[in-house]
């Protein structure tokens, strides 16, 4: 999965999509209603490639988690979280993530990421990576000669 600029910014709600700079800061696209504003440095500004969820070994990058639920899923959008209990929640997450921290990650931040998985995937954004080797046809060794 392809996170790179949708950002989370606090204060507003839903996600947004880097468009581009400024000189005090970026330009931003909702994701929910595709009004464009600028987001500040002021800003709490939140890349989602950058955010990882605990397990109990290591963190896992939310790329990877939304990859689990997009495969368990099967791609379509997940529970509501604001209208599903936090055992379900928690189960639905620990269906596609069995080993994460259930400690460490808050019933908030299980909401989080299901609106934001939903949000995703209601949009399209979330798609399979194909692998490059693939994509990539292989070159024939060529051979010298004598």
């Amino acid at each position: 999965m392809d996170l790179s600029g949708i950002l989370a910014i606090a204060g507003h709600p839903g996600l947004f999509k880097m468009v581009g700079q400024m000189k005090s800061g970026l330009l931003v696209e909702s994701l929910i209603d595709g009004k464009r504003m600028p987001a500040y440095a002021t800003h709490k500004i939140l890349a989602l490639e950058d955010i990882s969820i605990y397990t109990d070994e290591d963190d896992v990058p939310l790329a990877d988690v939304f990859a689990l639920l997009f495969e368990k899923n099967g791609g379509k959008a997940s529970l509501d979280p604001k209208k599903s209990k936090v055992e379900e929640l928690q189960n639905a997450l620990a269906a596609a993530l069995p080993n994460y921290d259930r400690e460490r990650v808050y019933t908030s931040d299980l909401k989080k990421l299901f609106q934001w998985y939903n949000l995703l995937a209601e949009k399209g954004l979330l798609k399979e990576e194909k692998k490059e080797e693939d994509e990539k046809p292989k070159k024939k060794s060529a051979k010298k000669k004598d």
